[in-house]
């Protein structure tokens, strides 16, 4: 399992999804915080690829040996491309949350939305304040 991290190039939904924003483009997934409460993930409902998601909506889930858990977009998007070695190998999302581990690649629909998201020191006070 990774250790703990919040890199300071990502944006960090509440709800404990990151984005790394490139352009018109992003990469989403989630945290260090959301892949540890959950557990060893077993199970990876990807979306389709050409499927629009809206920020602060769930559009996909992921399964642990201890819960079901939505993954929340944290932008609004068209999903270009989906990590099909995560829905293969969900675990790799526990080994490497910001790295192998991506979720979804999107092409960004409402760039703006980006100043709402928090960077890594607004996301680690939320997690102090929530725990």
């Amino acid at each position: 399992m990774a250790a703990e991290s919040y890199p300071d190039d990502l944006l960090y939904h509440p709800g404990h999804d990151w984005a790394r924003i490139d352009g018109d483009e992003a990469t989403f997934g989630i945290t260090w915080f959301a892949q540890d409460a959950l557990g060893e993930l077993v199970h990876y409902e990807a979306p389709e690829a050409g499927s629009s998601v809206a920020k602060d909506r769930t559009y996909s889930e992921v399964e642990s040996v201890k819960a079901v858990s939505d993954v929340i977009a944290p932008l609004s998007g068209e999903i270009l491309e989906v990590n099909a070695a995560v829905a293969e190998a969900p675990e790799t999302v526990n080994a490497d949350p910001y790295g192998e581990g991506w979720l979804v690649r999107v092409r960004l629909t409402e760039p703006g939305e980006a100043g709402s998201l928090m960077d890594a020191e607004a996301y680690r006070r939320h997690l102090a304040e929530q725990g």
